[in-house]
């Protein structure tokens, strides 16, 4: 196992993963692009199959399932919404408001893509909650606690830039260049389909 790759939980059924910025979750479309967190893992773990995927920007938890019925049961779980997503990121600025949320549709800029843009149109629904940690007045940042309630691409970075206040390091949404993107997936809470006993995984943002 790549020493980048942290093994949070295992079972028989599933692993928790912690996947680190600039990683892809899944392999890219050109032969360059190979190298990511399912393929790492499928050297280790067979059995080992794609249930969500974290942005290459983005660090943290992620969920794997281990052979197709559990990969078909725990991806039913995302559908629902029945899986706990929190996430920690540092704004560009000071956020005026303690919380609120961001209910923006979202739909791919084709000419380019990648991105994301808000198109009240033809977007797909989109809503997420914001909650401030704390502020820090002399790096002129705002630490957020950040739900996201639906899970469309780049929704959190998308939406936190329609603030004014881009995720640090985001230069593809408008934030100035930093060391990494501040964006870290710390909290993944589920009813593992198997036991039926609730799970809680955390990891700490490292920035």
């Amino acid at each position: 196992m790549s020493p980048d790759i942290t093994v949070h939980y295992l079972d028989a059924h599933l692993l928790v993963t912690e996947k680190p910025a600039g990683l892809l979750s899944v392999p890219g479309r050109l032969p360059e692009n190979q190298d990511c967190v399912i393929a790492r893992l499928q050297q280790v773990y067979p059995d080992a199959l794609t249930v969500h995927r974290l942005d290459q920007v983005t660090s943290g938890l992620m969920l794997y399932a281990r052979g197709k019925p559990m990969q078909a049961a725990l991806s039913g779980l995302f559908e629902r919404r029945q899986v706990d997503k929190r996430y920690e990121a540092l704004l560009e600025g000071m956020l005026a408001e303690d919380a609120g949320e961001v209910a923006l549709p979202l739909i791919c800029d084709w000419p380019n893509r990648p991105r994301q843009i808000v198109d009240f149109a033809l977007g797909k629904p989109a809503l997420t909650r914001w909650r401030v940690i704390e502020r820090d007045a002399v790096a002129q940042r705002t630490r957020v606690a950040l739900e996201p309630v639906t899970g469309r691409s780049h929704q959190l970075r998308v939406h936190m830039a329609s603030l004014g206040h881009p995720i640090v390091g985001d230069v593809f949404y408008g934030a100035a260049s930093a060391d990494r993107v501040a964006l870290h997936a710390c909290e993944l809470a589920f009813v593992h389909p198997q036991s039926g006993q609730p799970m809680r995984l955390l990891s700490p943002a490292p920035f």
